[in-house]
């Protein structure tokens, strides 16, 4: 099957906003055995955008759009692709309804000009938008299929993951199962090399690398006909990937590294205590964003003086005077005073130059030092990290994370 997209929006053509969807839309096609050949991008223009869709509906056999389902007079998409497909638009009453309930939710009046978000073929599959006010659709006509996808990510992501996806994989003849191998502690060139004869060899399942800051997913999707086929067929790929890059990998299964840690503590009934200067908070955040975390997390401090590294945490002034905050001395008291004010099983702390100021000739800006305190010892790791102030504090933040995790789940 031949699909193509077209993506709608002059902010699009005029580079006031990031066509983040093309990216997600076709790297999400591109494992399923579902061919695109052409991306198109046009502005809110009717006379353009009916060359483009007649244009699309002749060389390809679903065309996917993204954008122009919003309720204003420049939001054309559906009705130039009805009218291309020879369908009149009708209003949907239980949409018009889900779209009165949701703005009432929010505690806004609904405009009349909304109502045209609620009128589709009425032969057309309705897919879902508990995101937004604008559902999507699917149009068929001779063989032909059109997807309509609103544009916001936040409502286009899961209305394509969930429905649009599963509707083009039936018509395909495929489904696909994922999952997702998670690593910290090399960088995207190291895993293509140490896994170039298993990326070379790759036909089905198929390993797709994503880079983060910070860190790399690689999603291994097999195409298949059940979830136990798909298993067996992503399973051996990823034993292979685990036994290539061994403790770097931290999850299998798509978890967050702070998600990782966080059930790694509560299983093993374990505490813990932060204490933060570059980091600002951020690592406590990270355990306290899942619901549960106050099981083990007991407290974090932002130290971010000297004073108060001192006060708070028993940081020895020498120790400053000699090293610096910047420096592994400070670090090991700051992770050991916060262990033991807390009382707690585990310490993490963070100190550094995050930048654009500070830094010294021998600690340049991106020189971080990460401590994680436990009972039998105090491990301390000096990092040289790059990128802007944003960049280095969040991934000194993994960095940390990492600490612990490999204590608790390296065997």
């Amino acid at each position: 099957m031949i699909a193509e997209l077209i993506c709608v929006g002059t902010e699009l053509l005029m580079g006031q906003i990031l066509n983040t969807n093309a990216q997600y839309i076709a790297r999400s096609l591109a494992p399923s055995g579902i061919d695109m050949y052409h991306q198109v991008v046009v502005g809110d223009n009717p006379k353009r955008l009916t060359e483009a869709v007649r244009t699309a509906f002749e060389r390809a056999d679903c065309v996917i759009f993204s954008g122009g389902l919003g309720p204003t007079d420049d939001d054309l998409t559906k009705e130039t692709v009805a009218e291309a497909l020879g369908k009149d638009l009708v209003l949907y009453d239980d949409e018009w309804e889900r779209i009165v309930s949701y703005f009432t939710s929010k505690g806004r009046t609904v405009a009349p000009n909304n109502k045209k978000q609620a009128m589709f073929p009425s032969d057309a599959i309705i897919l879902p938008n508990p995101n937004g006010t604008a559902p999507g659709c699917i149009m068929e006509a001779d063989g032909k299929a059109a997807i309509l996808l609103p544009g916001p990510p936040r409502e286009l992501i899961p209305m394509f993951r969930d429905y649009a996806m599963p509707y083009l994989l039936r018509r395909s003849g495929h489904r696909l199962y994922s999952r997702e191998v998670r690593i910290f502690g090399v960088g995207e060139s190291e895993v293509a090399y140490r896994l170039d004869s298993l990326l070379k060899q790759q036909t089905n399942p198929t390993i797709a690398p994503y880079a983060k800051t910070g860190e790399v997913t690689l999603r291994v999707t097999a195409r298949c006909q059940t979830d136990a086929e798909g298993e067996a067929l992503v399973s051996p790929v990823i034993s292979a990937i685990q036994k290539e890059l061994g403790a770097c990998v931290y999850d299998t299964n798509g978890r967050e590294l702070a998600e990782v840690c966080h059930f790694a503590l509560i299983e093993a009934k374990k505490t813990l205590a932060v204490a933060e200067s570059c980091t600002g908070g951020r690592l406590a955040d990270a355990f306290i964003n899942y619901p549960g975390s106050s099981a083990y997390f007991i407290e974090g401090d932002v130290t971010y003086s000297n004073d108060a590294k001192m006060r708070r945490l028993g940081v020895r002034a020498e120790t400053l005077d000699t090293f610096g905050a910047v420096s592994e001395e400070c670090a090991r008291e700051m992770a050991e005073g916060c262990r033991k004010a807390a009382n707690a099983d585990f310490a993490l702390a963070t100190t550094g130059y995050a930048g654009p100021d500070g830094g010294e000739p021998d600690k340049p800006v991106g020189t971080v030092f990460v401590a994680l305190a436990s009972a039998d010892e105090t491990v301390v790791k000096r990092l040289n990290l790059f990128g802007d102030r944003d960049r280095i504090r969040h991934t000194a933040m993994l960095n940390a994370l990492d600490l612990l995790r490999r204590k608790l789940c390296t065997k």
